[in-house]
């Protein structure tokens, strides 16, 4: 049960329609994030976001975002994602704990400045997504059918419908 007065609709979308001043940043954000220019593909990048959103408990970013990782091709674990999600864990946690060698082994596995700069971005915010959605106890589904639905509008159209 959410703690506030929200529309019947699960996660952030109760969020997103019952306060539509925050949707349109919001919306935008995750749109900037996920799916503007980057030189992560928007796989890996839903990956990262599903990553943080798991390792912060948020079950329904997590499942949202894994489902959407899935359906535009989750990236196979390989050296460069390793590296990424050890930063995006660091960011997860406290900002102030990335190191300069978790860093270099990102560069080592192929990352450059706009990579890590992204990486970091995206696992920050998620943080932010993760505490907003369940910091007001929002609704959560059971059914992995309702993230396989959810996943299918978002790895199509984006954040901005």
């Amino acid at each position: 049960m959410p703690h506030i007065d929200l529309p019947p609709l699960p996660g952030i979308a109760g969020l997103l329609a019952g306060y539509p001043q925050t949707a349109e940043p919001l919306n935008h954000l995750a749109e900037t994030l996920l799916r503007g220019p980057s030189p992560l593909s928007p796989a890996q990048r839903e990956t990262i976001a599903a990553y943080v959103s798991r390792r912060n408990e948020c079950t329904f970013c997590a499942e949202t975002h894994g489902a959407v990782a899935r359906r535009l091709g989750t990236p196979d674990p390989d050296p460069l994602m390793v590296a990424l999600l050890a930063i995006a864990d660091r960011v997860r946690a406290d900002g102030r704990s990335v190191t300069a060698d978790d860093v270099d082994r990102a560069r080592a596995a192929g990352a450059d400045d706009r990579i890590i700069h992204d990486t970091v971005l995206i696992a920050a915010a998620f943080s932010m997504f993760n505490r907003y959605v369940d910091g007001l106890g929002t609704l959560t589904p059971a059914d992995p059918a309702d993230y396989d639905r959810h996943a299918h509008v978002l790895a199509e159209k984006g954040y901005l419908r």
